[in-house]
């Protein structure tokens, strides 16, 4: 019996390794896959800047491209870091962009600019055009952002100063603290307070003066550039650009485009859209992406406005490549007002936190030295 038993235990774990070998020899590539490219290299991408053009490849088992596939992406953005926060706290752990098209290639691609430093999630869903002609499936892709080295700059430099700041603070208070008649604080104190106002009056004068110079360039920026109308009937086209035309940070705005023809009013899909959104105190773009709209004429997307700042959504209409319309490029664009929202209490007092901490060790450093100097002397002067 026990040569039995030792024999079944033999048998099973055959089978368990061969059941593992088996799964190891199934090739990688027997299901669809979704590729992601960047340009620039994702390892080279600075947050809140440029934009990035993001390309998907929908590939099948044969890594050949995956035609007449419906493509779906959903993009995320990083966590929530509430110890380290980003620059667009109230952008943290939120759907970025969310757009929908046809693949006839197997191909879809986008530009966008990434906002924040750290793990972007993009979650994409592959539908056939024809019904069965493949299983539905789903793929999650993520990627990387680094940080801006100008904030490591600007952090050192900031730390730098706190500390130095400190420091003398704390060698100024540990010095001779004698008060004379007539006065309320030893004179070094004095001084002490007295450069500490002026330094922050100085400091809330330059951002204030900052704010105001930014908000005059901004109007400055939407008086100049005019912009095209929502509605535009052109050569037997009509488009129109429907949609939220107010946003708040942190959530995705509902934006769609809709082409009928004037004459028959069915709807429009043989031409090309163009699609820029535009910040307009900078006239950068944010988000681009070229396609054609559906059966029904329409294109929609969702946009996240991340900057607390009017923005601008221009389309670009024209004839796709061997369509019997003919007609002449025209725009259609409207204004999107964006609702900046402050950063929550808890950050603000965090951030607080760490300035504070910096300050107070460099004034319990310059106590420390200016202590140990006075111990100095006195050693030297008993020593005489």
């Amino acid at each position: 019996m026990r040569q039995l038993k030792y024999v079944g235990l033999f048998l099973a774990a055959g089978v368990v390794s061969g059941s593992i070998w088996l799964l190891a020899a199934i090739p990688v590539g027997s299901q669809p896959v979704v590729q992601l490219e960047t340009n620039p290299p994702i390892s080279q991408v600075v947050p809140d800047s440029e934009p990035v053009r993001l390309k998907l490849r929908v590939l099948n088992p044969d890594r050949q491209p995956l035609a007449d596939a419906n493509v779906q992406v959903r993009l995320f953005t990083p966590p929530k870091t509430p110890w380290l926060t980003s620059d667009f706290p109230i952008v943290e752990g939120t759907k970025l962009l969310e757009l929908k098209e046809i693949a006839p290639e197997g191909k879809l691609q986008f530009e966008q600019v990434l906002p924040i430093r750290g793990t972007y999630r993009m979650e994409v869903t592959i539908t056939p055009k024809v019904a069965a002609a493949f299983k539905p499936f789903e793929q999650t892709l993520t990627f990387s952002v680094a940080e801006n080295p100008v904030k490591y700059r600007n952090i050192a430099i900031l730390a730098a100063v706190l500390l130095l700041a400190g420091c003398g603070g704390g060698w100024v208070i540990g010095g001779n603290q004698s008060i004379r008649p007539g006065e309320i604080a030893p004179q070094p104190v004095r001084l002490l307070l007295s450069g500490t106002m002026i330094i922050a009056i100085a400091a809330l004068l330059w951002v204030n003066v900052s704010a105001e110079l930014s908000s005059s360039h901004a109007d400055h920026a939407s008086d100049t550039h005019s912009l095209a109308p929502a509605v535009q009937q052109a050569q037997g086209i009509e488009t129109r650009l429907l949609g939220n035309t107010e946003a708040v940070v942190g959530k995705t705005a509902l934006q769609a485009i809709q082409v009928t023809d004037i004459k028959t009013g069915s709807p429009v899909s043989d031409v090309v859209l163009t699609i820029q959104s535009i910040a307009i105190e900078h006239r950068q773009p944010v988000f681009a992406y070229q396609g054609s709209p559906d059966a029904t004429g329409r294109f929609t997307w969702q946009e996240q406005f991340f900057d607390g700042a009017p923005h601008q959504v221009v389309v670009d209409v024209a004839p796709t490549n061997g369509s019997t319309r003919s007609f002449r490029p025209f725009q259609v664009a409207h204004q999107i007002d964006v609702e900046g929202i402050e950063p929550p209490l808890l950050t603000r007092l965090i951030s607080l936190l760490y300035f504070t901490a910096l300050f107070l060790t460099g004034l319990l450093v310059g106590l420390w030295l200016r202590r140990g100097q006075a111990r100095r002397r006195i050693q030297v002067a008993s020593s005489t």
